[in-house]
């Protein structure tokens, strides 16, 4: 009885471990068919995604520093928009929202006589919002541009009435346009100029009297706020539509969706300015430059820098400028720039200047600009004063700490870091001679004259098998 009741049991343990065997089986089986089934769905989602994205990214606008995506890489413009996000972000106060203003009409403009309707139209315009699209060039000249201007899209000041976008590859006259452009009168406004007005001015579109509300924007609320879509969401509450951001603007025929995304930048660029001029005018003044404003009175070697392009290291400038041994020329120019500009970009690559070129007796001179009013222009100063080591301007920098721009609160910071250091470290110092460059070091400008090489400078021509001076003039007979 008791071996029969065991065989029993055992057939029933058995038929259990059987029947889990089967479950976990069957459970597996599951899985994979609901795998396979959600790989077979979400196919024809990544088929449509690849389809509708150009590979080549032949309207890549390389360089268009548009955060709200118009012509960045899609990570960059993500980007600046998580930081935007950011509540330790701006922390000052914001004006009111309005709502943002729906234009009649969208119109292609793609044949001469349109043009020149167009044109008659911006005549009684006092501002002019532009924007532009690029197409990469597949074949051209090796002194030709990468891209080439494709669409001109344009909102002005006519009630709402019309926008338009101009086909600047179906049209290649585009000189109609040229008296608006150029007009004193008439404002014209970009969100982030630079690339812009490269690509307009190819086509010889000069814009004359602009403003930039990209660099007005950061002005008064930091570069990671500055961008388009988050500026939009600050005033207006509207998010814009990016999906087209990577669209290949040189496909015709347009579609009424990618007619209607392009115009929509230039009335939100447009929408944008007259929120920041009823509420920021005194930026907006700040930020303006007029059609016949004259070039900064600076030195020649200043004026370079003052366009953004730093064609080459201060210290080559200077050198070329004949006054690399001349402190106290370098200090003048500097000082004179500091007094002639009038922009806040201006003055902050004059700035960079002073510190890329360690000039610590100016200094001083930058403290005023740590309660300027453009955000810029006092994170600027406040990183220069740090790294010029200039310990007395603390008390002015710590309340930079709690300014209510990030850029600001960040330079200060670094800053502060800086002055800190300064008593315990010892700078190293190159001094020019007529032979190689030697290094000393020293606390101050107090006049020391280069020492002999030490063990690294030994150690270091050992190693590449440079002779020393002494021995290379033993060589050469001196």
């Amino acid at each position: 009885m008791l071996r029969q009741a065991e065989t029993a049991k055992g057939k029933a343990m058995g038929n259990e471990e059987r029947g889990e065997r089967q479950k976990s089986a069957t459970s597996a089986t599951t899985r994979r068919r609901r795998v396979r089934s959600n790989e077979g769905k979400r196919a024809p989602v990544s088929a449509t995604a690849a389809s509708t994205t150009p590979p080549a990214m032949s309207s890549a606008r390389t360089g268009h520093t548009k955060a709200a995506g118009a012509g960045q890489p899609h990570s960059t413009s993500s980007k600046r928009d998580e930081h935007s996000t950011d509540p330790a972000g701006y922390l000052g106060p914001t004006p009111p929202q309005v709502a943002a203003p729906t234009w009649q009409r969208r119109v292609l403009v793609e044949r001469p006589g349109d043009l020149i309707a167009l044109a008659t139209d911006l005549a009684g315009a006092h501002v002019i919002a532009l924007d532009a699209e690029f197409a990469q060039a597949r074949v051209r000249q090796p002194d030709e541009p990468s891209h080439r201007l494709a669409l001109v899209q344009i909102a002005c000041d006519n009630d709402y009435r019309v926008s338009y976008v101009v086909d600047a590859l179906r049209i290649a006259d585009l000189s109609p346009l040229r008296a608006a452009f150029e007009h004193p009168a008439i404002l014209k406004v970009f969100h982030s100029i630079g690339s812009d007005a490269r690509v307009l001015a190819a086509r010889d579109l000069i814009a004359r009297h602009t403003l930039d509300v990209e660099a007005v924007s950061r002005a008064i609320f930091g570069q990671q706020e500055s961008g388009l879509q988050t500026m939009l969401q600050r005033a207006s509450g509207v998010r814009l539509d990016k999906s087209m951001q990577r669209a290949d603007w040189s496909r015709r025929p347009l579609t009424p969706a990618m007619v209607a995304y392009a115009a929509r930048d230039a009335e939100m660029t447009f929408a944008l300015y007259t929120w920041l001029a009823a509420h920021y005018p005194e930026k907006i003044t700040l930020y303006e430059t007029a059609a016949d404003e004259p070039l900064p009175a600076v030195a020649e070697w200043i004026l370079p820098y003052l366009d953004g392009a730093r064609p080459h290291p201060a210290a080559q400038a200077v050198a070329e400028a004949g006054i690399s041994s001349d402190m106290r020329a370098q200090e003048a120019a500097l000082r004179q720039a500091l007094a002639a500009v009038r922009h806040p970009h201006h003055l902050t690559r004059v700035i960079r200047l002073i510190t890329d070129l360690e000039l610590e007796r100016l200094a001083p001179d930058l403290r005023p600009y740590l309660s300027a009013p453009s955000s810029e222009e006092r994170a600027s100063a406040a990183r220069a004063i740090g790294r010029l080591r200039d310990r007395s301007a603390i008390l002015e920098i710590r309340p930079l700490l709690a300014d209510p721009v990030r850029d600001v609160r960040q330079a200060a910071h670094t800053a502060m870091e800086h002055l800190e250091q300064a008593q315990s470290v010892r700078r190293q110092r190159a001094t020019r001679t007529d032979g190689p460059l030697k290094w000393s070091s020293d606390d101050a400008d107090n006049g020391a004259q280069p020492v002999g090489e030490s063990a690294w400078q030994v150690a270091l021509r050992a190693k590449f098998g440079i002779a020393s001076d002494s021995s290379a003039r033993a060589d050469d007979g001196e």
